[in-house]
């Protein structure tokens, strides 16, 4: 919170003194919280059945930015983020077993989702009821928008949607508002791939060697928000599983597995149009609808 200037607004200043302290999200404790995560969040006092006020956060100085992967969407969720990245993947769970069945041994799309589920600690018992649940839920589509983002960037942006028409407008919305627009012709600096990412314990040389043996086309470094170093494993997504589990045969411990679109070109952006970015990001990835959205900014050193 170092750093902050914070303001609650519908609470007399007795109130504000009592709350600040345990900040209440819903229901939901938090003990580690950014400004990032509780900028227009709605707080309850318990008892409560309506939230009467609303916290508002601006940072009071600016730190320099580092690598792009730690400023743009975060993939080990915390906090409340972490329950609305559950809601997704509960939908794209749904959404596999209705398509493929609940097999995942038969469904490669449902195995893929499932080792996502482990890579962010879902917990089990989630897993499965979002899994027995498909046949209740209601009918979803897949979509794939094309845009384009700050500086001529280019996004792709994955969404489960059960109306076509609100997720469209929602998304077209965010973008004209935050730098962007839908565009076409996006897709094309990207190539689908399957993605292994595993501890960045091995050195690169070692890592290139376990990648021929497994039977992957190529290795990349790159560090999670926390700066640990991870190492990603590209294949083709068709043999996405038989790369996974070599590696696990030859000692490697993989966090996460998954088809993803890997830039094939990327751009730079200044300083002001990576914080524009960031925020258009955040913006995208807060929509229920929204799976997940790739970029082809190119990182900082």
């Amino acid at each position: 919170m170092a750093g902050t200037a914070l303001a609650v607004r519908g609470l007399g200043l007795r109130c504000r003194q009592q709350l600040l302290p345990c900040l209440l999200l819903g229901s939901h404790l938090s003990a580690s919280l950014t400004p990032s995560l509780l900028a227009g969040t709605r707080l309850y006092w318990p008892g409560w059945t309506q939230p009467r006020c609303s916290l508002h956060c601006s940072p009071l100085t600016l730190a320099g930015h580092n690598k792009w992967s730690k400023v743009k969407h975060i993939k080990g969720p915390k906090d409340s983020a972490r329950s609305r990245v559950f809601v997704k993947l509960a939908m794209m769970l749904r959404h596999a077993v209705r398509e493929g069945g609940a097999n995942p041994d038969l469904n490669t799309q449902l195995g893929n989702i499932i080792e996502q589920c482990r890579g962010v600690n879902m917990p089990k018992a989630s897993i499965e009821a979002a899994m027995k649940g498909a046949d209740k839920s209601k009918a979803s589509s897949y979509a794939l928008y094309e845009a384009r983002g700050p500086g001529g960037s280019s996004l792709l942006i994955e969404i489960l949607t059960d109306n076509n028409t609100r997720s469209h407008q929602e998304i077209k919305h965010i973008l004209n508002k935050n730098g962007g627009a839908l565009s076409d012709g996006a897709r094309h600096r990207f190539q689908r791939k399957g993605v292994v990412v595993s501890a960045g314990e091995v050195p690169l040389d070692r890592a290139l060697e376990l990648a021929i043996e497994a039977g992957a086309e190529d290795v990349r470094e790159i560090e999670d928000e926390e700066e640990r170093p991870l190492l990603q494993f590209l294949c083709d997504v068709s043999s996405l599983r038989s790369v996974r589990e070599a590696l696990q045969a030859l000692g490697v411990q993989t966090l996460s597995a998954g088809p993803e679109f890997v830039a094939c070109t990327s751009v730079q952006l200044s300083d002001s149009e990576l914080e524009a970015a960031s925020k258009l990001l955040e913006l995208l990835n807060d929509c229920l609808d929204v799976i997940r959205v790739y970029d082809n900014i190119q990182p900082l050193s």
